[in-house]
Order: C-alpha cells, then structure tokens, then sequence
C-alpha cells in the first residue's frame, strides 16, 4: 500500500527520481519535505503504480532544454510575445479542459525541473544582455505558477531576481491560493501576480483541484493590499446556459474586492484546443460540458468556436469589465485583426503591436528604479 500525503492541497503519492537530478539542492529539499514518501528510480514507469493517476507521482528531472522560450504562438494570430520560464511540466490541478492533458498523455505525472538555479543565470544573463527590450516573463504555461512552490519554494529563487532588474516583469499565473510564500517574500517591484478567473459555474464543474473563484479573488485582494500589481485572465471563456449572468458575477465580485487602479492587464481567450485532446476530455471527463459548442478548424489547426460566437463572448466580458473600470489593459488571447475590431473597437494589428501595447502597460506601472508606479 503506497503513502499518500497531504500538504496545503498537494496529495503526492511517489516520487520518481532520475539518476542525474539526485545531487541538486532544489531535489534534496523537495525530498525532505515529502518523508514517508517512497522514492523510485526513473526506470520504474510511473503508471504501473496501482493506477494511481500521473497527478500524484512527482518526477524530479535534470532539464536539458532551454529555461526560457517565446510562447509558442502562430503567426495566423495576434500574440503579444510573452516569455515562458520553463520550471515543470504538468498540473496538480485537474480542469476538465486544461490542453496539458494531451500534450504530455505520455508523460502525465508532475515533472519538476531541479536544475533550475543552476541554469537560472543563463536566462538572466539573456535579459541583462538586452536592456532596451522589455522582457514579460511568466512561469504558468506548463504548469500553474504557485501550486507546487509550498514544495518547491520557487518564489523564493525567482523574485529576488527578478524584482532587482529594470527590464524585466515577472507574472505568477494560478487558479489557487498558496499565497503564502510570495507574501513571506517582502519582494514587490516587478512582481505581477495573476489569477485565471471564469464564471462560477465552469470554477464549480470543470475546475477540479482549483480554489473557488470568491477564493481566488479573496487571494488576489490579500496581495493587492499587501503592495502586490495584479492580473487576470478570462481563459477560457466558455458560452454555456446562463453564461452572461454568470460572468457577470465574477466581475460584480472584483468590483466589490479588487482596486482596479491597480491592475495591469486582464487577458481574454475563447476555448482552443488541439483536436487530440477531445476524445481525451470525453474519457477522463464524462460530465463536461466544455465540448458542447460549435467548433470549427481555426488557422492554427485549433478547434475554436465560430468567430461571431467568439466576438459574442468577448464583446459581452469586455462591457462588462469597461463598466466596472475604463482603463484595466484589456487584450485578445490569440485572435485575429478582424476579431479584435468586431468586439474590442480596435486592434493592435500585429503581434509586435500587441507587444508595444503591453509594454506599454509595464512602463506605466513599474517606473525605472523597478518601484510600482
């Protein structure tokens, strides 16, 4: 009978060590944390164990590739040229819609990347190598930002670092509250932390493992107030019965807890997905409902709604939002110019475009000597 352990929400059943990530400092500490937890040699495979789900398998690895990569947008859509910091690959969360799922179906336990302070000034030395550009970098592509660092303590190597340079921004995008060691930091300037946000309804029944949205927004007001800029992000945004009222409570909530004075930028984004991943979500989900729309193949080879459902969706959220606050650096995930025009009034145009606009946003709110603005 395997171990199962509880810790600020993380159930961690096995750890899979390879040999070359034994003699890191960032291993050894995982490791002492997680006592009582059985630790197997990599060429155990990891879904032999009792038919355990990949989720409670923690697999320390030495990662070979590069630290930090452009975010793999497409050209056939406006991007706004983030830079993913790749610290992990794979979620403890579950969400029935999450496109992780098919990306590493080989691979599906929690993949931890030990060797990240070594390699860590590699990526600084590329942002200090270019100090006209403004780097916007975030760790929540492959992985949500805070739901691992109660146990991998990565706030703890990453906003020093990054709080101290005048070029770069650091954003820390989740769906929970483990808040606790980002708040512990005393770090502030360059710091943006985030939060995914939806309608109740999808948080309630395609969210499973995430904090409620109330305690989602709870977390962002205990940062907001402890001198944290915020962001959020409306992704996906799924039309379903009810969905106008729905989001319209989410953003009745931020009015109520949020200064949004002091909100960088808030992100929307249509459900998209590879088409590998449907046949995924109707096994692992049965009950979902995020696959009941009209889908068609976008440019990218993308399953997406139809642009007028799409326009509809960002139309509405994006009243919404301009009724609550005039100015809170709204922007399309990965659509079109026209798209853009039909339910924003206007476009960046181009992907470098919206990187300008983003920027711009960084200026306004993080003045030069890294102090928020």
């Amino acid at each position: 009978m395997g171990w199962n352990l509880l810790m600020n929400g993380l159930h961690i059943r096995r750890v899979v060590l390879d040999k070359d990530a034994s003699s890191y400092a960032l291993t050894r500490q995982i490791l002492a944390g997680l006592p009582g937890v059985p630790v197997h040699s990599s060429g155990l495979d990891p879904h032999l164990f009792d038919g355990e789900p990949g989720k409670e398998t923690l697999h320390l690895q030495h990662y070979k590739g590069d630290f930090l990569k452009p975010c793999p947008g497409t050209r056939e859509y406006i991007c706004c040229g983030y830079q993913i910091l790749n610290l992990a690959a794979n979620c403890p969360l579950d969400c029935s819609y999450c496109i992780l799922q098919s990306y590493f179906v080989n691979q599906p336990s929690l993949r931890v990347f030990v060797n990240l302070e070594e390699q860590l000034p590699d990526v600084l030395q590329v942002i200090d190598s270019q100090p006209g550009r403004i780097f916007r970098v975030g760790t929540g592509e492959f992985t949500d930002s805070l739901a691992l660092d109660p146990m991998t303590h990565w706030s703890d190597m990453l906003l020093p670092q990054f709080s101290r340079r005048k070029n770069a921004i650091l954003e820390l995008k989740t769906k929970t509250t483990r808040i606790s060691r980002v708040l512990a930091s005393g770090y502030r300037d360059r710091i943006i932390l985030s939060w995914s946000l939806n309608g109740p309804w999808i948080s309630a029944k395609e969210e499973k493992g995430a904090a409620s949205i109330e305690k989602r927004v709870e977390a962002a007001r205990q940062c907001q107030s402890e001198g944290f800029i915020l962001g959020f992000h409306f992704d996906p945004l799924v039309p379903y019965p009810g969905w106008r009222d729905d989001y319209a409570r989410t953003v009745e909530l931020l009015d109520r807890r949020i200064d949004p004075g002091r909100i960088i930028w808030i992100s929307m984004g249509s459900f998209r997905f590879m088409p590998a991943l449907k046949p995924i979500i109707r096994r692992r989900h049965p009950t979902s409902g995020v696959l009941n729309g009209e889908f068609i193949i976008g440019l990218d080879g993308k399953m997406r709604y139809f642009k007028p459902i799409r326009i509809e969706l960002y139309h509405v959220i994006r009243h919404l939002l301009e009724a609550w606050h005039p100015d809170l650096g709204l922007y399309l995930c990965m659509e079109s110019d026209e798209v853009w025009r039909s339910s924003m009034g206007w476009s960046p145009k181009t992907s470098s475009g919206l990187r300008e606009y983003l920027d711009q946003r960084v200026v306004k709110f993080f003045n030069g000597t890294g102090q928020p603005a």
